[in-house]
């Protein structure tokens, strides 16, 4: 009895900040503490410049929640969008360590730091500054992320160091190449359904509009993104994601300005 109300209290806490469960980005706040989540994340590109056909990406990644405070992820790629075969392309290992949270009933506000490291086997293409199976690299950034209720808002910012190894050479490459960038994204959340929680059972309904954004240094290109998105979570642990990534300006050549994501997540509660 005690353990069912354990996991009881457990799955409210999680859902009482569903609404910052971003599809395009993480919050400050992290997964259950001890728990494990699988996920599978699908991305869906229009046609790209290189091989004028529409590509697509599946990312399987396996998370771990240490702590309130620490989380860890174990993240691979697998894609047709820099070859004409469907293959293996990076793997990466993320960890986010939240440092900062001032709790009030109803509301919130967290800060944490996080850590990406990506090991990626693809030419290297495109202007854009991506460890998502694109490039291999590292990144450092800083998350802040307040709940009001039913509404969450977050911000990213991050930096990202490239270590393919033309950077190395000594070769003049036209356009030039950028090899590290400013990373900023603005995300916002909101619970739709249920109006009144009551059972942890009950299906829950967000949604989110992100604003996601780069600027490189040396040619100094940039983007700006615009990706809504809708999210159901079902028995408080499986999460099903549909978001959509819309280019609003840019001056970089990108694998695609935009791009469909589908993605299916399963927690396991009190896992370790």
């Amino acid at each position: 009895m005690k353990k069912i109300i354990f996991v009881f209290l457990t799955s409210l806490s999680g859902l009482a900040g569903a609404q910052e469960l971003y599809v395009f980005s993480e919050p400050a706040s992290n997964m259950p503490a001890r728990s494990i989540s699988t996920k599978f994340t699908h991305h869906f590109t229009g046609k790209d410049e290189i091989y004028n056909r529409s590509a697509h990406r599946l990312m399987p990644e396996l998370m771990f929640g240490f702590s309130k405070n620490l989380m860890v992820h174990l993240t691979s790629t697998f894609a047709n969008m820099h070859t004409t075969d469907f293959r293996f392309e990076s793997a990466g290992l993320y960890a986010k360590y939240r440092f900062l949270s001032f709790d009030e009933l109803h509301k919130h506000f967290r800060m944490a730091v996080f850590a990406d490291g990506t090991i990626s086997r693809v030419p290297f293409h495109y202007d854009e500054v991506s460890l998502m199976g694109d490039k291999s690299g590292v990144e450092l950034g800083l998350i802040a992320t307040q709940l009001w209720n039913k509404f969450a808002l977050s911000g990213t910012l991050s930096h990202t160091q490239l270590t393919h190894s033309s950077r190395k050479s000594n070769v003049f490459y036209i356009p030039e190449r950028d090899y590290s960038s400013l990373n900023y994204s603005l995300s916002g959340g909101y619970l739709l359904f249920p109006r009144n929680y009551t059972d942890y059972r009950q299906t829950n309904v967000n949604l989110y509009v992100e604003l996601l954004g780069q600027r490189t240094f040396g040619a100094g290109r940039f983007y700006v993104d615009v990706a809504p998105a809708i999210q159901l979570i079902f028995n408080s642990n499986l999460k099903l994601n549909l978001g959509r990534r819309m280019q609003l300006d840019s001056d970089m050549t990108r694998m695609s300005e935009n791009t469909w994501l589908i993605s299916l997540e399963r927690t396991f509660l009190n896992a370790f």
